[in-house]
């Protein structure tokens, strides 16, 4: 076994989860490729978070056992969500893959990888670190979430709560500056509970001093919150502490009562929007994005109005939405019925869209003629791009610049989607 290809889809969890096999991977010695025909080892890592998701893995696990007949020695793994506790049908319907693991689960493809090489990876792997890292990267700090949202597949996948030592983070954050990263998001299912299950209860804003504190790193971001546990002291460590970005993105889901009752969110309407206003006040240049569910399960068009009326009130940065789809084993799929037709759902979707393109339309504007602090990213058709503290994306020409500086500009125009800028000190 000399080479491998990791295919990814889904959350910035996944995503960390591939980074770290990866780099066990390349520890024990063997080649990342770009596509499967050239790989022994072929891994997809799955999400089941929405049907389109799991229908993009299933298509791609159909592609891996076209290879495979061509390739009867190929290994071919599948790992992540769609992977829960009893594997008996997805053996039966995939018999080509030869090793099914679930999320953070690597060790049945490194055991198998060890012992082909003759190598014991859990002595000679040091760290699940990327070893190849972006100057941006991801590093999970909670594992699992007990929470029980209702249209969420999440905890039956994933498990409970898990959080990592500070220590432990803050390790892996050296290790990865040592590496050229500039930037980490650190990474929960509910991120700003981290630490109410450990010796303690050391809370997001410990772990964000003690990584403030790392020389060499300029910034720190967190994904996601969950407005039940966005306490004032976490508030006060993103204003207060330089590395911490003004940026926060808690999902609302919905913006009607009996929506968020049904849904299992533990808070109302009125109480997401005092969150809201404090987090702004306490925080002025604070970008805060959201995440919405249009379709759920009962939701009338007065209940979805409510929802279109709050993203209008609290003019967020940045709305992901998406119509709901049901997630076999959730509640809602064993207690409800899913019964907002199909167009109607995409009817909402695509007006949510427009609504928030113009939202951010206006918001962008009113950013032109400031000046910006961003770190540059790479290039894009000839132009850097990058991305500032809030999360905006920034385009600008320089001839001296490359990636991982940070850099003042002023801003010069603007779309719903990024800034145009000119560099004022490189």
């Amino acid at each position: 076994m000399d080479t491998y290809r990791i295919w990814t889809v889904g959350c910035q969890m996944n995503k960390a989860d591939s980074e770290r096999l990866g780099s066990a991977l390349d520890q024990l010695g063997l080649k990342s490729v770009d596509n499967n025909q050239d790989a022994d080892i072929v891994v997809l890592n799955s999400c089941v978070v929405r049907q389109s998701a799991e229908d993009r893995v299933i298509g791609n696990l159909n592609i891996a056992g076209s290879v495979k007949k061509k390739n009867p020695g190929q290994i071919v793994a599948l790992m992540g969500c769609m992977v829960g506790a009893q594997t008996d049908e997805l053996k039966k319907r995939f018999p080509y893959v030869d090793l099914f693991m679930r999320p953070q689960e690597y060790s049945p493809l490194l055991d198998l990888v060890g012992e082909s090489q003759g190598l014991d990876w859990e002595g000679c792997v040091g760290s699940l670190a990327p070893s190849e890292p972006n100057i941006s990267t991801y590093v999970p700090i909670i594992h699992g979430c007990d929470l029980m949202c209702t249209f969420c597949i999440i905890p039956y996948r994933r498990g409970r709560q898990v959080s990592r030592p500070i220590d432990d983070i803050a390790h892996e954050v050296e290790l990865l500056v040592q590496r050229g990263v500039k930037e980490v998001t650190v990474l929960g299912q509910t991120v700003d509970a981290y630490g109410l299950d450990l010796p303690g209860e050391p809370d997001l804003s410990d772990l964000f001093f003690r990584l403030n504190e790392i020389s060499d790193l300029e910034r720190i971001r967190f994904l996601t919150s969950h407005p039940s546990f966005m306490s004032q002291r976490i508030i006060d460590s993103v204003q207060n502490l330089p590395k911490v970005c003004e940026h926060i993105n808690l999902p609302v889901q919905s913006g009607d009562d009996e929506i968020l009752t049904l849904m299992r969110r533990p808070y109302s309407r009125g109480e997401y929007k005092e969150l809201v206003y404090k987090i702004r006040a306490s925080i002025p240049n604070v970008s805060i994005s959201t995440d919405l569910i249009v379709g759920f399960p009962g939701e009338t068009s007065e209940q979805y109005e409510n929802s279109l009326d709050l993203i209008r009130e609290l003019k967020f940065d940045k709305v992901h939405c998406a119509a709901y789809s049901t997630r076999p084993g959730t509640i809602a799929d064993r207690t409800m019925v899913d019964d907002v037709p199909q167009d109607e759902k995409s009817r909402r979707l695509k007006e949510v869209d427009s609504v928030q393109e113009d939202i951010l339309r206006y918001i962008n504007s009113e950013l032109v003629g400031n000046e910006l602090e961003v770190l540059v990213e790479g290039q894009k058709n000839g132009r850097w791009q990058s991305r500032t503290r809030t999360d905006k994306i920034v385009f600008f020409d320089h001839d001296n610049v490359k990636i991982g500086d940070v850099v003042s500009v002023t801003v010069e125009s603007s779309t719903a989607w990024s800034l145009q800028a000119t560099p004022i000190v490189v």
